[in-house]
């Protein structure tokens, strides 16, 4: 079992040529040093994922989704047997194939709206579920966000799908607010803030801040100078009861974790 008593890193490993970060490294890297490197790091969970969900991403069909990850999911898990696998897709048939080879969790950025199946494949399998709010899709999500009162709309979201959720009998879910998924970089900050309400939820809560808009664009940098922002939101994340940290780079998530339990120790 995940224990989520103690906040943990979930290292990013996309397999893809145009994510907004990592496509741009991506043939700088050998894909299996990499995920070695962020388990050696101290990563608890790799979140592997072969679709782009940029903003303006152009969907691709699950056959070939699935091509790009089984390879290394299947490499992942004989591997490294202890570590947790999460596989980052919406559609159902890549959810099961990606059990089925061993993944452990299934992260959704839709609630099972662009694959009415999938949710049904976590259900059948008792898989763990990360359950994202995004308002429009990626293709779109980012043209023109808009919302009366970001937080309680998003709180509201969380609580009729969480309610959904069990009555399908997927009991272990994770919930992810969905920075940067239909959201200006105001109403980012105002969820980062009020990030405790989510707590009221009582479900572990995962967050996605790394190297994203929310940073380059208040600081005026591009993604690969977005680390230390990364690190300082990761903080403020932290001490608003986030209990996963979605990361491009482990090594700097754990000492950020590391500080902030060295901080909640201090007497």
């Amino acid at each position: 079992m995940l224990d989520l008593s103690k906040p943990v890193v979930m290292g990013i490993l996309n397999c893809t040529p145009d994510s907004f970060y990592d496509g741009q490294q991506k043939q700088k890297r050998d894909d299996v040093v990499y995920v070695e490197r962020m388990i050696a790091e101290g990563a608890t969970i790799i979140d592997i994922g072969g679709q782009s969900t940029r903003p303006g991403a152009i969907r691709m069909d699950a056959d070939a989704e699935w091509l790009r990850i089984r390879e290394l999911l299947s490499y992942v898990r004989r591997l490294f047997p202890d570590v947790f696998i999460s596989c980052d897709t919406f559609y159902a048939s890549v959810a099961q194939r990606a059990l089925d080879h061993g993944a452990d969790i299934i992260n959704d950025i839709s609630f099972g709206k662009i694959d009415d199946q999938l949710l049904n494949i976590v259900a059948r399998y008792k898989a763990p579920y990360v359950l994202m709010h995004m308002q429009g899709e990626p293709s779109t999500m980012q043209l023109n966000p808009e919302y009366t009162d970001v937080v309680d709309e998003v709180y509201t979201f969380l609580l009729h799908a969480k309610q959904r959720l069990q009555e399908l009998g997927i009991t272990e879910v994770i919930i992810d607010p969905g920075f940067g998924f239909g959201k200006s970089v105001a109403h980012n900050y105002s969820l980062l803030k009020h990030l405790p309400v989510f707590r009221l939820l009582g479900l572990p809560i995962l967050v996605g801040l790394s190297r994203k808009r929310m940073i380059t664009n208040i600081l005026n940098i591009t993604p690969v100078d977005a680390l230390n922002g990364t690190t300082a939101l990761n903080m403020l994340a932290l001490q608003q009861g986030a209990s996963v940290l979605r990361v491009h780079d482990v090594k700097e998530a754990i000492q950020t974790i590391k500080l902030r339990n060295a901080f909640d120790a201090a007497v």
